[in-house]
């Protein structure tokens, strides 16, 4: 390839290094200049232009690019049409992406024309997301030189894959010692759930047993024979033998004990097993926690139909200090922690400041409903979920709204123009959220069915990198609320007008919503003196589930 100065006359067929600008507009960098561009490159005074120009043996930066990304990619990748000597790989599903380390290194040692970029093996990935970049780096790359490249990739072949995420039901054994609380033990399962939705699976059937061998084998042997793919126990006490009760357990259920101790941390105490095909897997501690610990790692491997095997997990040990552990060589100290702050950040915001004008006199967010306030019975919802803050937008009747929410921890934002709608709320509130927040979960001070579990249940599906931005909530096909907005969409939510809130939305960006499949509660608000009566007595009568509230700890 030739590359250098020469006169704009000259220069008809060549390939515009940088960008020129003329007196009608620019020249872009990498152009093929044609003779209408000399004309006007000439008119505007310019006589002479960088360029390039290809030789005989050369290959074209796109083609080249094309070429090599075509022999490189494997199974669910896509690739984008190649510009500027580039091509990107895009995964067509979530998965792992598995990539060959060593061999993109070959490659990119052969010549300083030719590079690829990927993320590192093993990487959790979305739909869509980019995976890998192939760019020719000159305007061409000789021909042998693409032909060592290609060789490369043929022997290595596929350099790039994602293996796709499994749909998996996934079986709980949960053991229990004295002083265990089942307030831990829902927790643990609500992380649990979390995961396994963000990577398309489901958890099955769940048995809490005493921590004895002889107990956590006859619950993994049910979970076995149901027909689970994958087992999950979380044992009261940490694994710190392979004679301990979990693993004994394993053994006793007719399985056996493929792994024990992992280099990753906070991870470090995982077990790997099996009961005749269905893999088990005994839960380091740090799997009660959303926070990435070693435990995804397997679990996402495993959900992927990966293999993970003492090979496996010994590789796992360079990148695998995933958080600061400044008391080493003690063991981790068991402080009380500042909330997890991983994954998407979710904020509640609880609309109580609308007039009731179809309850007559009263405020139907005051009437009493279960032996409280309606109101306070949909932020204590709130509060007990997975949000991380919680706000209310008050307005009618506020210092009142204000009192029956005494002593709960939740941050208040006047709407003074609630008169004009909901949408005047939803802006007031909107404008109080955290810069860093990902997503709101838009909740009405008049729905009494909805509990926390509800809420989680929408955050927990929530994902923006795998395109489920909008997550609403449906019972017998019909959609509901609360709805969960990403943060993508605030402009379009400050924008609503009038009473009609933001449905409009939802219909407009279909391919972002992702439905919950939730009970009745999902459609029950009560506007009128009717619906309030009709409420409460599914209440009364146990029809309407609405959750244990638990007070004390919001105050």
């Amino acid at each position: 390839m030739k590359f250098g100065a020469v006169p704009v006359a000259r220069a008809e067929g060549a390939i515009s290094a940088h960008s020129v600008r003329h007196s009608q507009g620019v020249i872009r960098k990498g152009q093929v200049l044609l003779a209408k561009d000399i004309e006007v490159l000439a008119n505007s005074g310019i006589r002479e232009i960088v360029v390039a120009r290809l030789e005989k043996g050369d290959v074209h930066e796109d083609k080249a690019a094309t070429l090599l990304a075509e022999a490189l990619g494997g199974a669910n990748l896509r690739l984008d049409p190649a510009a500027t000597g580039r091509v990107n790989l895009f995964a067509r599903c979530g998965g792992i992406f598995q990539c060959d380390a060593s061999a993109i290194t070959r490659l990119n040692r052969i010549d300083e024309a030719i590079t690829l970029a990927s993320l590192p093996p093993f990487a959790r990935v979305g739909p869509e997301q980019m995976v890998a970049t192939v760019k020719i780096i000159p305007y061409a790359v000789r021909e042998r030189t693409l032909e060592r490249a290609l060789s490369v990739a043929k022997k290595y072949a596929p350099m790039a894959a994602v293996a796709p995420f499994r749909a998996r039901r996934v079986g709980v054994v949960a053991t229990r010692v004295e002083g265990t609380s089942d307030k831990m033990l829902e927790k643990t399962r609500r992380v649990l759930d979390q995961r396994l939705t963000a990577l398309g699976s489901v958890s099955g059937q769940e048995i809490r047993c005493r921590h004895e061998a002889g107990e956590i084998g006859r619950a993994a042997a049910a979970l076995a024979a149901s027909g689970h793919d994958l087992i999950v126990i979380f044992g009261a006490s940490a694994i710190i033998d392979r004679r301990d009760m979990v693993p004994a357990g394993i053994r006793a259920a007719g399985g056996v004990v493929e792994d024990f101790g992992m280099p990753v941390d906070p991870g470090n105490l995982l077990l790997i097993g099996r009961i005749g095909a269905v893999p088990v897997i005994g839960a380091p501690g740090c799997a009660r926690s959303p926070k990435e610990n070693g435990f995804d790692w397997v679990l996402q491997r495993l959900l992927a139909d990966l293999p993970v095997k003492r090979r496996d997990v010994t590789a796992m040990g360079a990148g695998g200090l995933l958080m600061e552990i400044p008391t080493r060589p003690r063991p981790r100290a068991e402080t009380e922690r500042a909330p997890d702050r991983e994954g998407p950040r979710v904020a509640a915001l609880v609309l109580a400041a609308g007039r009731s004008r179809r309850m007559g006199a009263a405020n139907k967010l005051l009437e009493d409903f279960g032996g409280m306030p309606l109101v306070r019975r949909a932020v204590l919802a709130a509060l007990e979920s997975r949000a991380e803050t919680v706000t209310v937008v008050t307005g009618h009747m506020e210092k009142e709204v204000r009192k029956a929410l005494g002593g709960l921890k939740v941050a208040f934002v006047h709407n003074g123009d609630y008169g004009d709608g909901l949408s005047t709320s939803l802006q007031a509130g909107l404008a109080a959220l955290a810069p860093d927040c990902d997503g709101v979960l838009v909740c009405l001070g008049d729905m009494p069915g909805i509990s926390a579990a509800l809420l989680d249940s929408l955050i927990a599906a929530f994902s923006p990198q795998n395109g489920r931005l909008i997550i609403v909530p449906t019972y017998r096909g019909k959609r509901g609320n609360p709805v969960l907005f990403s943060t993508r969409f605030a402009g379009d939510l400050a924008s609503v007008k009038g009473d009609v809130g933001a449905r409009h939305l939802i219909g407009a960006n279909a391919d972002a919503v992702h439905e919950v499949e939730a009970n009745e509660a999902a459609l029950l608000d009560v506007d009128t003196p009717e619906a309030l009566a009709a409420a409460r007595r599914k209440l009364e009568s146990g029809e309407l589930q609405t959750g244990k509230k638990h007070e004390g700890s919001h105050e």
